[in-house]
């Protein structure tokens, strides 16, 4: 399994927290944006406010993501998430008593929208990601790379 985290951390789930103002159109201004390039939304989360929203956004082709938004103007930050598969819902249970047992606090989490594979994941910004993918792998769940929700 050491092996396995080496490639998480050589290759971590990049999300996009893109900044909007909280307008009619700016969700689908985006989406549209990234359909239009061929680059996938593989996971979707809002966070709004009265005057902004905060646009949670894992995609199969973060490079691309990164230069459109720039290019169109949509400010935003970048950091690594964990992604970890899970078969079912009922799968939450378990990955939730992994965290629990590593003593690994979760920020936030949000599911995929789809997988390759048919299987659904979680993403999940929590404390500490190489001790939580070392308890994850150790109870059984694949964590994901950005190459394994790439196309």
């Amino acid at each position: 399994m050491a092996s396995s985290n080496i490639s998480i951390a050589a290759d971590p789930v990049k999300q996009f927290s893109v900044f909007a103002e909280n307008r009619v159109g700016r969700l689908y201004d985006l989406t549209a944006l990234l359909k239009n390039n061929n680059v996938h939304v593989m996971a979707l989360t809002v966070l709004d406010t009265t005057d902004s929203s905060i646009l949670r956004v894992i995609v199969d082709d973060p490079d691309r993501a990164r230069e459109l938004m720039i290019n169109n103007d949509f400010p935003y930050t970048e950091v690594d998430v964990l992604a970890v598969e899970i078969t079912d819902e009922g799968d939450l249970k378990g990955v939730l008593s992994a965290l629990l047992e590593a003593e690994i606090n979760i920020h936030y989490v949000y599911s995929f929208i789809k997988r390759p594979e048919g299987k659904s994941a979680l993403a999940l910004n929590i404390e500490d990601a190489d001790v939580a993918a070392q308890s994850l792998n150790h109870h059984g769940y694949k964590v994901l790379t950005q190459r394994d929700i790439s196309r």
